[in-house]
């Protein structure tokens, strides 16, 4: 025998998810808020906001085997990641329509994290757990860190979902992870800002810049102000919370080759530069920049398959250097 938990539970915590779609069928985690996606456009952010990067299903229990029910739709094999206590339990294809039972889990009460699929829909339909085991809320008390980036920071090469380069922080430096990161879709849009401001935060952190070379969204004129103004809608709500502004990584064929607007990787470093500078300048004594080259330069250029988007070794080296340059420093 076992009991059946409808994925809407109130037990059930889903960290890192901004709102859910909850239907008779189960729930979707989404990373933007679901009854207002009208005002989340174009198209396609929405459609990686539906791509549960960095979002865990986690709860208290003493069941010895659980199971979960769930379809993902997705082009790319994907997993969930099955934590016990912060340690990997096990890690489980979910392509498609499929239960992912995991058994033998240790005696007594322990900490579950699901870590969902970090590209492709997800919906998780019902939990069962054993027939008297109990099952408890998680109340995860650590520091709140938001990220806000490109498909670099969504991470769809990582080797599974706890592996992408912010959870693998968010792991090493007990932080409780939001990741919004929307592959193709980090153009510093004013409604974003808003989202962010809204949210729960001790740490803030944004890479910027690649979206909008390689989609020409934002030129010489426009990008230094867009910074500067999706940073003070942040900052309404969160006037000192520690705020570290990157730009971009090593990327070879955009590094000096300028777009059509006029604009390389190099001219947008910049710009990032000097727009944390003047808002330094006017008294933000908590924002910092950081060069994206200190976290994945032209020294990992053979972790980048595409010359753009770094493979699952270089999201784990991202991640290290991540740990080094900002969290250790500059998250205090």
């Amino acid at each position: 025998m076992s009991i059946l938990i409808r994925p809407d539970d109130p037990r059930l915590t889903w960290q890192g998810a901004i709102s859910q779609n909850v239907t008779d069928e189960g729930v979707v985690p989404w990373r933007l808020p679901f009854e207002k996606l009208d005002l989340y456009p174009p198209e396609a952010l929405q459609e990686r906001a539906v791509m549960p990067a960095g979002v865990r299903v986690s709860f208290l229990t003493d069941t010895s085997s659980l199971t979960a029910s769930m379809t993902v739709e997705s082009d790319d094999p994907q997993f969930v990641d099955f934590y016990c206590d912060g340690q990997l339990f096990a890690s489980l294809s979910a392509d498609g329509s499929k239960n992912l039972s995991v058994t033998s889990l240790p005696a007594g009460q322990h900490l579950i994290e699901m870590w969902l699929p970090q590209h492709g829909k997800t919906m998780l339909s019902s939990l069962e757990i054993e027939d008297g085991a109990s099952l408890l809320p998680y109340e995860d008390d650590r520091p709140k860190w938001v990220t806000y980036g490109s498909s670099i920071t969504h991470c769809r090469a990582a080797a599974s979902p706890s592996m992408t380069w912010p959870a693998i922080v968010a792991r090493d430096r007990g932080f409780n992870l939001t990741c919004l990161g929307y592959g193709g879709n980090c153009h510093l849009e004013p409604m974003l800002a808003r989202m962010i401001r809204d949210l729960p935060a001790d740490y803030l952190s944004m890479k910027v810049g690649i979206n909008i070379q390689g989609s020409q969204s934002l030129n010489i004129r426009t990008f230094k102000p867009a910074i500067i103004g999706f940073v003070s809608i942040v900052r309404e709500k969160h006037p000192d919370t520690p705020f570290v502004v990157i730009s971009p990584i090593f990327s070879p064929p955009k590094e000096t080759t300028r777009n059509s607007l006029g604009f390389s990787l190099s001219d947008m470093r910049e710009e990032v530069t000097e727009a944390v500078g003047l808002l330094k300048a006017q008294g933000d004594a908590n924002i910092h920049y950081v060069d994206g080259l200190k976290l994945f330069g032209a020294e990992y250029a053979d972790m980048l398959p595409d010359e753009l988007h770094p493979d699952a070794k270089g999201y784990e080296v991202l991640a290290g250097n991540f740990v080094d340059e900002v969290a250790r420093p500059l998250f205090i």
